[in-house]
């Protein structure tokens, strides 16, 4: 990538970041992605629930990302639930008719002053790209407390973290 192209994507993402509500919650490191390809996808869990460590994360996965693969992380136990999808899709020459539907990591402590970043690989299919935003519903879960960050809706209190997926190039 070009110094200066490089240099404006910051600029962009910084102005992005600015932009956020000053409550801090979960959200995604890169929020645009291409359809018809595999991405990393991070969640940024930036504090506890109201003062307390978060102990466990819960990411819904949407129809259309298919291929999920989440990374494991020391000192956390990660378990998937799976079902079939609305739809079918095809995946290097087969088709998928399911897929993981939810990521959870759990029995892990990441205290309230400390932030830490969950991520997985997925397939973004083009059927996402007709959507104007996709949401990835997420449950924060705390020794005491749960945050609920499901709203679709980025002006919401706890809105969900949001991305925005573009038509294969």
């Amino acid at each position: 990538m070009p110094a200066k192209t490089f240099l404006q994507t910051c600029i962009y993402c910084a102005c992005l970041l600015l932009a956020q509500p000053v409550a801090g919650h979960v959200t995604l490191e890169t929020t645009q992605f291409d359809a018809a390809s595999y991405h990393k996808i991070v969640l940024r869990v930036p504090h506890g629930c109201q003062g307390e460590p978060t102990t466990a994360l819960r990411v819904q996965i949407p129809e259309g990302m298919i291929a999920v693969k989440p990374q494991p992380k020391p000192g956390w136990t990660l378990r998937t639930e799976t079902h079939e999808f609305d739809d079918s899709y095809r995946l290097h020459g087969k088709t998928v008719n399911s897929g993981v539907a939810q990521i959870i990591w759990d029995n892990g402590l990441l205290p309230d002053d400390r932030f830490d970043e969950f991520a997985f690989m997925a397939y973004l299919t083009e059927t996402l790209a007709e959507r104007e935003t996709v949401y990835l519903p997420v449950l924060q879960e705390c020794s005491e407390a749960v945050e609920r960050w499901i709203k679709p809706d980025r002006n919401a209190s706890h809105p969900a973290p949001a991305l925005k997926v573009v038509p294969e190039p």
